[in-house]
């Protein structure tokens, strides 16, 4: 008994679903041993998270002004790789600018 064209055709579609996942799940697995490889020259991303999670409830709490908090979002956002390193701040060279007088 032959099969159906329609039984060949749903096979071959869960066969190139499957087939698809593989893919996904390889690709996946690739960069999350890649990251665990290259991991080691920063900082780690829970750390990261963690100093954010600290620096966000104390500019709620008021204890940290704007100006801090929005330059050190950025640079924690920046190890991070989501952003451009922050523009140093005008405090910062000028305490360069001293110390090298």
């Amino acid at each position: 008994m032959a099969s159906s064209p329609q039984s060949y055709q749903k096979r071959q579609r869960e066969l190139r679903k499957k087939e698809r996942k593989a893919e996904k799940q390889a690709i996946r697995h690739g960069r999350s041993s890649a990251e665990k490889d290259g991991g080691d020259d920063g900082p780690d991303e829970d750390a990261l998270l963690e100093e954010f999670r600290i620096l966000n409830e104390s500019f709620a709490a008021g204890e940290v002004p704007e100006d801090d908090f929005e330059y050190r979002k950025a640079e924690i956002f920046h190890q991070m790789g989501l952003g451009e390193a922050p523009e140093p701040r005008e405090s910062d060279t000028t305490v360069t600018e001293e110390a090298g007088a």
